[in-house]
């Protein structure tokens, strides 16, 4: 039975951009553009060309660059943000505006001093108007996770009506459970007319944590795009990883869901972006952390040089990492000494191991790791010859 694609939106380079001091150059945002493209996304969210000239310039000079993703620049449902968002899209081979509003009682009343039909004329006429510059218009009903459902839905099918091929149904604060935002995406697909014309887009923040399950939450229940960044940098505590949404719909294949996207190249293009933006990755992130396949515990250790999957569920190499990581600490057990012992050059025999093994765990209570140097002093002061 064939895979659903799930379409991969990157928007690192514009929501994970507006994390405080990750400003990016014209040039860094080219380099991170084309890796992304490389990498296999089906679209790139490049800026919000109406926010200032260099974003403009940036989102201009990635919609010449990019060869195959689709290119995408965000406006608010304003007439001139959407014309400046199609001057700065006119050079791109696939084009894509995405506009949109809020649609919560809280911003409608409180962001807009307005009422549901007016904000629903305004989200059509958007549509409607940048329709005019492409023909694939994103519409997104910001803070949607604290939307009514029937309200939304009626959202929803005004803004199909208008032209929209994507519906973006954002989880802008992060408060939304996964049961809750799969049945909003599932209701949203029973009950909105015309829905099979549109893709419903699930966009994810982290602030309780549960940006990646909410996203596949939503791709479980119909969605069939998944909007996140590399690293899942973003506003606040940020926006869903791209890596671990990607890598839990290629290790759960019961799903039945599957991207483009090139798993291979997930630890380096994390590495880049960690480089440019000056954001550094937590060493315990999941799929790209430099923890995520490091084993510290001599139960894990052992397991792991016996059989790598007995606590490994991704090999290393899928992603783009050369190999597990033993590490020696205080906590590892005979196995991983004898195991990274051999790797720099001594086969242990069993006396030797019960003889060098006490002060190893001597040496280790002294340090917080054990490094390879470390071991060559251990074998020096007791005597054991490079095999």
């Amino acid at each position: 039975m064939a895979k659903d694609h799930v379409q991969i939106f990157d928007t690192t380079l514009r929501d994970g951009e507006q994390v405080p001091g990750c400003k990016l150059n014209t040039e860094q945002k080219l380099v991170i553009a084309e890796r992304l493209d490389i990498l296999g996304v089906d679209i790139i969210e490049a800026g919000f060309p109406v926010s200032s000239p260099g974003d403009f310039k940036s989102v201009e000079a990635i919609a010449k660059l990019v060869k195959n993703a689709t290119v995408c620049g965000l406006t608010r449902s304003v007439e001139n943000d959407i014309k400046v968002a199609a001057e700065a899209l006119k050079h791109a081979v696939r084009p894509r505006i995405h506009t949109g509003i809020g649609t919560s009682d809280s911003h409608i009343k409180f962001k807009f001093n307005s009422n549901r039909d007016a904000i629903i004329e305004r989200a059509v006429a958007a549509v409607k108007y940048a329709k005019g510059f492409v023909e694939d218009v994103e519409f997104y009903a910001e803070d949607a996770g604290r939307t009514d459902n029937e309200y939304l839905a009626r959202v929803c099918e005004a803004v199909i009506k208008a032209g929209a091929t994507v519906l973006n149904i954002p989880d802008t604060t992060g408060y939304c459970l996964p049961d809750e935002y799969g049945a909003k995406i599932k209701y949203l697909k029973e009950n909105v007319k015309g829905i099979e014309k549109a893709v419903l887009s699930c966009h994810c923040h982290n602030d309780l944590g549960l940006a990646t399950a909410n996203s596949i939450a939503g791709a479980i229940n119909g969605a069939r795009q998944i909007e996140c960044t590399i690293n899942g940098i973003g506003e606040r505590a940020g926006n869903t990883s791209l890596e671990e949404v990607v890598m839990i719909m290629k290790q759960h294949p019961n799903l039945n869901l599957d991207t483009g996207v090139n798993t291979k190249l997930l630890y380096s293009t994390s590495q880049m972006v960690q480089e440019h933006m000056g954001m550094f990755v937590q060493a315990n992130k999941a799929v790209v952390g430099s923890n995520a396949f490091a084993h510290s515990s001599g139960i894990h250790q052992d397991g792991v040089i016996k059989n790598r999957e007995t606590y490994e569920i991704m090999d290393p190499a899928d992603v783009g990492v050369t190999e597990s990581a033993i590490v020696l600490t205080a906590r590892s057990g005979r196995a991983a000494l004898a195991y990274r012992a051999k790797n720099v050059g001594y086969e242990l025999t069993k006396l030797e191991l019960d003889t060098i093994y006490p002060k190893f765990l001597e040496y280790a209570d002294t340090k917080k790791e054990v490094v390879n140097e470390d071991i060559h002093v251990l074998m020096e002061q007791n005597n054991i010859k490079l095999s």
